[in-house]
């Protein structure tokens, strides 16, 4: 690719805050670094995986709201996790996760279990609990 056939997308994600280095051919044939601010490809699949994420963090946050998943399920779509990558964070199998996205299970975990859950997600544990901070941070 020639130097100025770099593509230089002003509409990326990042807004131009976060360039990316590719190496290109000058006049003279020599490689050379070039940075690039986004390539309109990249940029429009990039736009409709995050689409798809919080599509599902919204999907999960409504479930919580009805009384239908537990606020483990949002953090873990939040935080785009899955039952296994939270539970090798927070040493526990898979399906026991799987089974604490439901409300039944998960307001019977003790304080210990509750604490490692927000540990994973960064949180403290009334963050973790508590659905009224859902309806404040997300609507």
């Amino acid at each position: 690719m020639e130097k100025d056939q770099v593509p230089q997308d002003q509409e990326n994600l990042n807004e131009g805050k976060l360039a990316k280095l590719y190496y290109a051919t000058d006049d003279k044939g020599h490689y050379v670094k070039v940075n690039s601010i986004g390539w309109e490809p990249e940029t429009v699949a990039m736009q409709q995986a995050w689409d798809v994420v919080n599509g599902e963090v919204e999907e999960a946050r409504r479930k919580v709201m009805e009384g239908k998943a537990s606020p483990l399920l949002y953090y873990m779509k939040k935080n785009i996790m899955t039952p296994s990558l939270v539970g090798s964070y927070a040493s526990t199998l898979s399906v026991m996760v799987r089974l604490h996205c439901y409300p039944y299970f998960f307001k019977r975990l003790s304080r210990k279990k509750l604490e490692k859950y927000a540990y994973t997600f960064r949180i403290t544990v009334e963050e973790l609990t508590d659905i009224d901070l859902l309806k404040k941070n997300d609507r």
